[in-house]
């Protein structure tokens, strides 16, 4: 990050992102989770970390939420380096579906049955039985090791609330694994990978988080602050391709002329997103859009990219 541009957001980024905030109230704060609904509406915050271990934040950058989709891409990674790239997309497909991220259609329509990517929830399911361990509990042990090891936090840890919530209204992606498991595409018995799902997708973080395994993906899997390579250079690039395709549900395409940057966003609020070789971003707004994405973070972030020139394309 150049001075320039680094004083400018010191300067000017608290004042985005109270000019976003008035978005909160045009969406919905999740519910279909009952445990998410708990979350203040008109909350906004963000963190920007570059590789030297500088920062700048502002709003409700503090405010704890759990990962939910964002997981996805990093138990897609974990899944890689336990099986390799053929092995994995020999389950899950590359290509985005144009479909809401938890719908099921394309699994009876299109042959052969694999879901179309890693990023929605049926393909999410099927990496969720690829990591390796001797049980759910152990696999989803090494998930939260993974995830601490990116964050640079020892302490991140399970929402118990939300994945309690999220296991007992969980109808919809039950049915998803037990399709899955007639295809013949989900390894193991299904409650378990499904534990293993929702276990990934309840662990909780703050921006600040976030921000931190986002400058790892845009570091091609370097700590920039330790020297460390965490993650194999081609598992990244294949993560960040899926989040520019497929990252943020079925806006993908939108936000990817209106922002341009790769992103992963899960219906909790947050966003995880990056300036690649530079720096990593975490947000969080809980109101949804209607594609089920951070309504005032998807505001933000369009302001940044066309304030700073942030674009990649």
């Amino acid at each position: 990050m150049t001075t320039k541009e680094w004083n400018q957001l010191r300067k000017m980024l608290p004042q985005w992102v109270e000019e976003s905030r008035r978005h909160c109230f045009d969406g919905k704060v999740a519910s279909y989770i009952p445990e998410l609904s708990k979350a203040p509406i008109e909350a906004l915050g963000i963190h920007i970390l570059d590789g030297r271990g500088n920062a700048v934040s502002a709003g409700d950058c503090g405010l704890s939420f759990t990962m939910q989709s964002i997981s996805k891409v990093f138990t897609l990674i974990l899944a890689l380096i336990d099986n390799g790239e053929e092995a994995v997309f020999s389950k899950v497909g590359m290509e985005p579906t144009g479909d809401n991220f938890n719908s099921m259609l394309k699994l009876e329509l299109v042959q052969p049955g694999i879901p179309f990517n890693p990023l929605i929830n049926a393909g999410a399911i099927a990496i969720s039985s690829l990591i390796a361990g001797e049980s759910s509990l152990d696999k989803s042990a090494r998930v939260l090791r993974f995830f601490q090891l990116l964050a640079g936090n020892d302490s991140l840890d399970y929402d118990y609330d939300v994945y309690r919530s999220e296991s007992e209204t969980a109808n919809l992606n039950r049915s998803m694994g037990y399709l899955l498991k007639d295809n013949g595409v989900l390894e193991g018995d299904v409650e378990d990978v499904l534990d293993v799902y929702f276990r990934h997708c309840s662990i909780s973080v703050t921006c600040s988080d976030l921000a931190k395994m986002a400058l790892v993906l845009a570091s091609n899997g370097k700590d920039p602050l330790s020297g460390k390579q965490l993650i194999p250079r081609r598992y990244v690039q294949i993560a960040k391709t899926f989040m520019t395709t497929c990252g943020m549900y079925n806006a993908s395409g939108e936000f990817a002329i209106q922002v341009g940057l790769p992103a992963k966003s899960g219906v909790s609020g947050g966003i995880l997103t990056m300036l690649p070789g530079r720096y990593g971003i975490g947000l969080v707004g809980p109101s949804l859009n209607r594609k089920g994405n951070s309504i005032a973070g998807v505001e933000l972030l369009q302001k940044l990219s066309q304030q700073l020139d942030w674009s990649l394309f």
